[in-house]
Formats: structure tokens, C-alpha cells, sequence
């Protein structure tokens, strides 16, 4: 089986650890406790047609770094990157293209996915959220809720469907 790095980055506050917690553990913690530095998971991804069973070691940033993380020794050999934000706290989708920017000229080729998370909470329509210019970029854009559990195992998993595609 092959272990892949997977960088968890965005804005303090949007949820990445509650992803993480999620996908790992299948929890949701209600009261809210800041990562300081990086904490470190491992996701088994099992296979499927065309890809074996893949180890996806995740990263969860601490989100103080901003786009000062791609200098950082964490981004060292990271196969891949799910960039967060609040769907609710539209300033967090702008810092997530930013990183989403920053990510792939840092580690041009690598997979990069972009996580509009929170969806369970009240918001504004998407096309007022999310800048009109992010579809340029060719990313790839989900939409989750650490809560509810949805769709957050749909992002590891085709993240590690793109990095079985590279080979890395």
C-alpha cells in the first residue's frame, strides 16, 4: 500500500479539523479547539477500479500561516492540498483561492481541491459567494459539511484517485 501527504489548509475557524475528524474518527465535536501547529492523520482510502488501496497521511494546518505555508518544511513532498472555507464567511473563499493560487506554483501538477464547507449552516446563494473568476483556476470545487458528514469522504477519495493518476 502507498502513503500519500495531504496538506489540510484555510483560514482559521472553517472547519478543517472537523473535516479530518470526520473522515478519521466519523465525529463531529461541537465545542471548537484550535489546532496550534500542525496535527498529523492518516485516512486508509479503500480501493477501487483502477487504483489500489491507497494511505493518505493528512496534514491539518493550523491556518495562521496564510500563504506563508508554501516556505514552510510541512509542503516538503505533499502529494496533494484541500484548501477550506466557510461557506458562511465569505472573506474565507477569497484566501482559499489565494492558497489554492499559491499551492499550485508551489507544487505545480499536484492535485488541489477547494472545500466550501458548513453547507448545513444558513448562507448566501453560491453565485454571491463564490468569486466569478475561482472556475479559471480548473479546480476542482466541493461542497461538505464537517457535520452532517457530507460529502467529505468524496474529496480524499478523488484526491487520491488524481494522485494514483500522477503517480507520485
Amino acid at each position: 500500500m502507498i502513503a500519500r501527504k495531504v496538506m489540510l489548509l484555510g483560514e482559521i475557524g472553517v472547519g478543517k479539523s472537523s473535516i479530518v475528524q470526520r473522515l478519521v474518527f466519523d465525529r463531529f465535536e461541537l465545542t471548537y479547539k484550535p489546532t496550534i501547529g500542525v496535527d498529523v492523520y492518516r485516512y486508509e482510502v479503500p480501493d477501487r477500479l483502477g487504483r489500489e488501496r491507497m494511505s493518505l497521511i493528512v496534514w491539518d494546518t493550523d491556518g495562521n500561516f496564510g500563504e506563508a505555508i508554501f516556505k514552510h518544511v510541512y509542503m516538503k513532498e505533499a502529494s496533494a492540498a484541500i484548501i477550506v472555507s466557510d461557506i458562511t464567511r465569505p472573506q474565507t473563499i477569497a484566501t482559499m483561492v489565494g492558497l489554492t493560487e499559491g499551492f499550485r506554483q508551489a507544487l505545480p501538477g499536484r492535485h488541489v481541491a477547494m472545500v466550501l464547507n458548513k453547507l448545513d449552516l444558513p448562507h448566501e446563494p453560491e453565485s454571491t459567494v463564490v468569486p466569478a473568476d475561482a472556475a479559471k483556476l480548473g479546480f476542482t470545487l466541493y461542497r461538505t459539511s464537517a457535520k452532517t458528514g457530507s460529502d467529505v469522504h468524496t474529496v480524499f477519495h478523488e484526491a487520491a484517485d488524481a494522485i494514483a493518476r500522477r503517480k507520485l
